[in-house]
């Protein structure tokens, strides 16, 4: 197993040392304890090129789809420029599974390019793995609802308050 670059920050952009945070997970000393982690360290593990950690980290069913020699090209390819996870559901130290919003940010051939997805994680014999992503995930906005008031224009356009329109039909 190859060491780890010298480094102050982890790429994951936790503000931690990389030996303090994803340094051990890429090792194998230890394993990622929940979802986020391991997409954090996965996301390390492309800035730093522990590639193999990459394919160790799929489902192992998935495992034969990798294409070692297209992720090594793409990582050394690039320049990882950050992590912005946006949003953790589930995926805690007592679940089976999780979602994990994240946008990375990295640089090829002289153009800066974003990656955002919500990847799927599950947990095998205590064991975190990803499973699969979406790509280009957008949140869904909440839905909101507008209260119309008995005084207000009608929402139909007649012009009448709502109160002697449509209003008046609902009560």
């Amino acid at each position: 197993m190859t060491a780890l670059p010298t480094m102050t920050d982890c790429p994951c952009g936790s503000g931690r040392a990389l030996d303090a945070c994803c340094g051990p997970y890429l090792d194998g000393a230890v394993q990622a304890p929940t979802a986020e982690a391991l997409m954090r360290s996965r996301y390390s593990a492309f800035s730093v090129g522990k590639i193999d950690y990459l394919k160790e980290t799929l489902l192992p069913e998935t495992q034969d789809d990798f294409n070692r020699d297209e992720v090594a090209e793409w990582a050394a390819s690039s320049q990882w420029k950050g992590l912005e996870v946006r949003s953790v559901e589930g995926g805690g130290e007592g679940d089976d599974e999780g979602k994990v919003e994240f946008i990375a940010r990295f640089k090829m051939a002289g153009k800066d390019y974003t990656h955002h997805e919500v990847g799927r994680f599950g947990k095998r014999d205590g064991r975190w793995y990803y499973v699969d992503g979406e790509i280009g995930a957008r949140p869904q906005a909440p839905r909101t609802v507008t209260k119309i008031g008995r005084n207000d224009p009608c929402t139909c356009g007649s012009g009448k308050k709502y109160k002697k329109c449509c209003g008046a039909a609902a009560a």
